[in-house]
């Protein structure tokens, strides 16, 4: 079984959980650091007067050393790696992008403790050449986080208005570290009220910083094979956009020849945060199995084609997200003539029956299918996920999803795929295989139990009762960090209802007709593939333990959610 050392964004199920089960759905073996040290948490105490809460403090944040200390004592015993430097660098997501009274000294010497941490990719690259080390960095998103260190949701809302805002176009780093604050015509913008703009940028500076110096000194010199650098919360115009400007030009010049500010064999940079452990994995799976060939994708679209889209947390057009994150996992955009997979984006609620049958007659002309619904906007639509649902072919999609942003979408629902493609086709030996398919339809049948039945249907009910049920008349959004904003009683109450509900839901999952789990009829889900002949496993049983749903992070927002599904 192959290992890959795998240091994720932070310890949200998203970026560990669903990353650690679809390496098992390809035969990969994730080890990743101890969950103390790289565990997250928003602000977990508070100071109030009366009804009104004052202010917020005691976020946790990722171990740095111990992590740096981990990627060195497993490097030995492992494949390749997948290294997030936001965790390795910053603590995790939310710790880079803290506000900061100073941004160090001036580029490349503006952080030793900083920089020392980033080294440690050169010295694996160093002691161990021939295995492969991918990188996910990520480019500051533009709001501040709410209730991290005392910023509430008002900062939060008005923070990513104001650095929504048109900027100065600047193209040299120092210009663009300098600019933050110019607009067009060349004037400083006023105050902010909920937030400092000073500390914000200065935060700006010390990620923009990294960002540069992982690229300049590692990347460009060769110590990392492949980065993928993710725009988080982004937008078509606003303080980010001299920053992905300077990267592209930097990938063009500086990484091997890039084109449009992407490289497929070095670096790409596009709109994705929580997918993009998804897709290095996928990618890893297609170097270790694949010995370098590329499959080709292709991709339909069921409503609006995917250049006129743009996601209201992106810059990029839909189409060529899709187009960017089939090059970040290892695959070939082909657009005529033979494909390896195929890619149904539905894009209007009204053509999903057409979706429907082109994936029942990819399943019968033995064409992988991925599927991403971006019809809603952060969930799974009702009426495209209940067609699906009824629809015996989808348990057996490659790949689906339908959570958050357009990017977060892709990147999940091809990472999904593409690592199974990888072993589907490559591997032989029957007790492999049976646990492979046991962890792909587990990952599937997550999905949906997620992107839909939690995130489209019960999180409106605890949502609802969380604000109901507010100790606090300053604070309109207490599902934002119910375990500071709810009662004891209150919050206990929301876990044993979020726990009710998903064992209902998993019920009425299992019974559906894309997966008629313990069936004679299910379709289930592909078991191997060798040249034109597929073999096939029926979904025999799933489970839920009562107790693992959870609210990870004390938001409504994500919750920890493990189905077990067996396929025989």
């Amino acid at each position: 079984m192959k290992r890959v050392l795998y240091v994720p964004l932070d310890d949200r199920p998203v970026n560990l959980d669903d990353v650690i089960l679809q390496g098992k759905s390809a035969g990969i073996e994730v080890i990743t650091p101890s969950i103390n040290d790289i565990k997250n948490r928003l602000d977990a105490h508070k100071t109030i007067s009366g009804s009104t809460v004052l202010d917020t403090m005691s976020p946790r944040f990722g171990k740095t050393l111990n992590i740096r200390q981990f990627i060195l004592n497993n490097a030995s015993s492992v494949d390749g790696f997948i290294i997030s430097t936001d965790m390795l660098a910053y603590g995790g997501l939310i710790g880079s992008r803290r506000l900061r009274t100073s941004d160090g000294g001036i580029y490349p010497n503006y952080d030793a403790a900083t920089t020392n941490l980033l080294d440690v990719i050169c010295e694996i690259k160093q002691c161990y050449p021939s295995k492969p080390v991918y990188v996910m960095d990520t480019i500051m998103r533009l709001a501040t986080s709410a209730y991290v260190e005392g910023q509430n949701y008002d900062a939060y809302t008005e923070s990513r208005s104001f650095t929504q805002q048109p900027r100065q176009i600047y193209v040299e780093f120092n210009d663009i570290i300098n600019g933050y604050d110019t607009k067009p015509d060349n004037t400083p913008f006023g105050d902010p009220v909920h937030f400092n703009k000073e500390q914000y940028y200065y935060a700006r500076h010390h990620k923009f910083k990294s960002n540069y110096y992982i690229l300049d000194q590692l990347a460009r010199l060769g110590y990392i094979d492949f980065l993928a650098i993710g725009v988080d919360d982004s937008s078509t115009q606003g303080v980010q956009a001299n920053e992905i400007r300077f990267i592209e030009a930097y990938i063009n010049e500086y990484l091997g020849g890039g084109t449009e500010g992407q490289n497929p064999e070095r670096a790409i940079i596009l709109p994705d945060a929580d997918g993009l452990g998804h897709s290095l994995l996928a990618r890893m799976a297609n170097h270790l199995y694949c010995d370098g060939v590329n499959p080709r994708y292709m991709v339909q679209y069921y409503g609006p084609h995917g250049s006129t889209i743009i996601n209201t947390y992106e810059y990029m057009t839909v189409h060529d997200n899709i187009q960017r994150h089939v090059e970040m996992i290892g695959g070939q955009w082909v657009t005529s003539g033979s494909y390896d997979l195929e890619i149904v984006a539905i894009t209007d609620v009204n053509q999903v029956s057409s979706a429907l049958s082109r994936i029942e007659s990819n399943r019968n002309e033995r064409i992988p299918t991925i599927v991403i619904d971006f019809v809603a906007k952060g969930a799974s639509n009702a009426t495209v996920t209940e067609a699906l649902l009824d629809s015996p072919f989808t348990g057996g999609l490659l790949g689906y999803s339908g959570w958050n942003t357009a990017g977060n979408k892709i990147g999940i629902a091809l990472g999904m795929g593409q690592a199974r493609y990888a072993y589907l086709v490559t591997e032989s030996h029957p007790a492999a295989l049976h646990k492979a398919v046991n962890a792909h339809g587990s990952l599937l049948f997550k999905r949906f139990l997620k992107d839909y039945y939690y995130k489209t249907v019960a999180i409106a009910e605890i949502r609802t009762y969380s604000r109901a049920n507010t100790l606090y008349t300053n604070v309109l959004y207490p599902d934002q960090n119910m375990g500071l904003f709810n009662s004891t009683s209150d919050y206990n109450h929301m876990i044993i209802l979020l726990r009710d509900r998903m064992q209902t839901y998993m019920n009425t999952l299992a019974g559906k007709n894309a997966f008629l789990i313990g069936s004679s009829t299910s379709r289930g889900n592909v078991r191997q593939i060798s040249g034109s002949t597929w073999s096939f496993s029926q979904y025999s049983s799933a489970s839920l333990a009562y107790a693992n749903p959870d609210y990870i992070w004390e938001r409504v927002f994500e919750i920890t959610l493990r189905p077990k599904v067996i396929l025989e």
